[in-house]
């Protein structure tokens, strides 16, 4: 009897052989694609591997770019994206080892998109309706082989059936709305223009809009706040009137002036102590915030070095909801691994006491939350190792101590009027020194007054200032605020706010929706709002997680989601001259804002913009005051120029050349600049 299990991507399989391996691990490939043979307890296993997704959802017998479609299947990715033609060997040699196999086990990743894709492998290619099932977290030995011995007679068709319902309505949403947004601009004004929208996206969007909104239409309210500034030993303080802000310029002058010609005595000295609880475990959400706040690291790029800790067995698995370590993970375990690391001293300490981590609230059915696994990492970037020392830090701080902070509040009092000194101070660490670095708590430590005291030369002062308006959502931020409104999923939000730069629809890191974005919700506000209610998103998110839960079948949520979805098409579809309209002149607007790379040179007066020629198809810089300035600069072949910023040699404008498959380069505009000769001669000498 011959075993096959299916992986989902290469490192796995390899991880996967070699746990099991009595002996040695055979390493086979065909067309170029690793397979693996070991015998388990005298058994022969395959280990075979995907390389993520192997199948998609394409439109069958369509009849072109019309909607509402509903025919679909699910095909070779190759054949749905071209880009994925990567992915046909896999499925070639899949094919080739199923003809061996007498069992199949599926070894994906146990959430809806591994289970999905290993289901989808075990039914298109095995041609078989069940298989085993193996179920870890950590791509240890010890895990790995406690799963094999330990797996599911059958599948997680929950599991399967909810990844399979999400795939379908994305599907069914994002090329039925898309197609109906470009059409709208095409059979309005002629013009052709991507646009898309989906089931999550729209409501995504509408979000960011809103705070858009918000932001400008914000009004600044004026406040004043009167200040206590004074000299002690050396050092400047600032306290603060306890009846700031004041909102009535009088009342501030007022406070101000009654502090004239008056002595300033210590009125009231407060300490009191702080107990900080240590930090939780991470979930995906908290990683992703702490690795933007702590290293400038975005959502998604996040969630790919959490992948690749994962595959290479350093961590346990990334896409998770749990902020919880359970008693079955042998913590002591993992620590004693770390004694031979970096951590060692850390680890000594926590290793003399027993192993209680300060778990949090959120928790998740298949994963506990992200920890090492005690494997020491030999080759990892550096983006790499800074989270894997952010995950292993966060791991032994929840493992400690609280710590212990003291806040001292010292009053003044100056004729009546009170003024506010804060401070504070760790006292007792505890877990701040585990987490190190990435703790970036503040310390303010104040003297040693006494009550009575008078504080000498000092002055008070008034200012005058504004209320702010909100601030944007960061890429993060907007993660934690999609995951509060139950929007997407743990694995998809990254990637849905990716879709949004890509779309032109936001930009900038501090996010901010661009006019094309901003006309696309209102527009669609006005015609469809149910697009981007965020109500309709979360009822087939329920939905969805009924399917998992094997509390509805499949086939009720997607009917239902059909007939939604073709209600809001005829609406749409009756005002899609309006739309297309009001969409294309955002669009234009958007477009030749995007191309501005600075002012004239030359005339002073016009812009200079980023332009296309379709007939050399080449890429140029030109005047838009053409014809009365006809200044122009050419640009290198084969890239794609972007706005980028000022040349420090000449100071004309620098654009972000783009090329496929090569890191991109700056380029000055400037045919005379140094920098720009420079280029040039490397490029003739290469």
């Amino acid at each position: 009897m011959v075993e096959l299990l299916i992986s989902e991507k290469p490192q796995s399989a390899l991880k996967i052989a070699t746990a099991l391996a009595d002996d040695k691990v055979i390493k086979k490939e065909n067309k170029k694609i690793p397979y693996y043979e070991v015998k388990h307890k005298g058994k022969k296993i395959i280990v075979g591997c995907a390389v993520g997704h192997l199948f998609g959802l394409k439109e069958i017998d369509g009849k072109g770019w019309t909607y509402p479609t509903f025919n679909y299947d699910w095909i070779p990715i190759y054949e749905v994206n071209k880009a994925a033609k990567h992915t046909k060997p896999y499925i070639e040699t899949l094919k080739k080892l199923v003809k061996e196999a007498d069992e199949f086990t599926i070894c994906t990743d146990f959430d809806d998109e591994g289970s999905l894709l290993g289901y989808n492998v075990l039914r298109f290619i095995a041609k078989k309706n069940d298989a085993a099932r193996m179920k870890f977290s950590t791509l240890t030995k010890k895990d790995l082989v406690s799963s094999y011995e330990n797996k599911f007679k059958t599948l997680d068709f929950g599991q399967i059936f909810a990844g399979e319902t999400r795939h379908t309505l994305d599907w069914a949403w994002g090329i039925n709305l898309s197609r109906a947004l470009t059409l709208s601009v095409k059979n309005a004004k002629g013009g052709f223009k991507i646009l898309s929208i989906g089931r999550v996206q729209g409501p995504t969007l509408n979000l960011i809009v809103n705070k858009e909104k918000e932001i400008l239409s914000f009004k600044p309210v004026p406040y004043w706040q009167v200040s206590l500034v004074f000299n002690h030993d050396g050092k400047d303080f600032t306290a603060e009137h306890k009846k700031n802000p004041f909102w009535k310029k009088n009342e501030a002058e007022k406070a101000l002036q009654n502090t004239k010609n008056s002595k300033a005595i210590i009125s009231k000295i407060k300490k009191s102590e702080i107990i900080q609880a240590p930090p939780t475990p991470f979930d995906l959400t908290t990683l992703q915030l702490e690795a933007y706040r702590t290293l400038g690291i975005n959502p998604k790029e996040t969630l790919s070095l959490a992948q690749n800790l994962y595959v290479n067995g350093l961590i346990s698995y990334p896409r998770t909801s749990s902020q919880q370590i359970p008693p079955s993970i042998d913590l002591r375990e993992i620590l004693t691994k770390l004694f031979k690391s970096d951590y060692a001293d850390l680890v000594k300490e926590l290793l003399k006491k027993q192993l209680q981590p300060n778990n949090g609230k959120k928790t998740d059915p298949a994963h506990p939350a992200i920890i090492p696994t005690g494997e020491i990492p030999e080759k990892l970037t550096d983006r790499e190792f800074k989270l894997y020392d952010l995950i292993t830090r966060r791991t032994l701080a929840t493992l400690a101590e609280p710590a212990k902070r003291e806040s001292l509040q010292i009053e003044i009092n100056i004729n009546k009027e009170l003024f506010a000194l804060n401070g504070i101070k760790t006292i007792y660490p505890g877990w701040h020194k585990y987490y190190g670095h990435f703790l970036m708590l503040k310390e303010t430590e104040l003297p040693e007054f006494r009550g009575g005291q008078e504080i000498k030369n000092y002055r008070t002062d008034m200012y005058e200032k504004e209320t702010q308006p909100p601030k944007r959502y960061s890429p993060a931020s907007l993660v934690k605020e999609l995951e509060k409104k139950h929007l997407g999923t743990k694995a998809t939000r990254s990637n849905i706010i990716d879709t949004l730069y890509e779309r032109q629809y936001i930009h900038e890191q501090s996010i901010q929706a661009t006019h094309l974005g901003i006309r696309v919700i209102e527009t669609l506000e006005k015609y469809s709002p149910e697009i981007i209610d965020e109500k309709l998103t979360k009822h087939f998110e329920k939905e969805t997680d009924l399917i998992e839960q094997n509390k509805k079948p499949k086939e009720k949520v997607i009917e239902e989601s059909k007939n939604v979805l073709i209600k809001i098409l005829e609406k749409f579809k009756k005002n899609e001259l309006n739309i297309g309209n009001e969409l294309a002149e955002a669009n234009k607007q958007t477009r030749d804002k995007a191309s501005i790379i600075g002012k004239c040179p030359k005339c002073k007066e016009g812009d200079l913009r980023i332009l296309y020629n379709r007939n050399s198809k080449n890429y140029f810089v030109a005047c838009n005051k053409y014809p009365e300035c006809k200044t122009t600069f050419s640009m290198p072949k084969y890239a794609l120029p972007k706005p980028n910023d000022v040349c420090k040699e000449c100071n004309y404008p620098r654009l972000k050349m783009i090329r496929k498959a090569r890191r991109p380069y700056d380029f000055c505009i400037n045919p005379e600049c140094s920098s720009r000769k420079r280029y040039e001669e490397e490029r003739n000498s290469a």
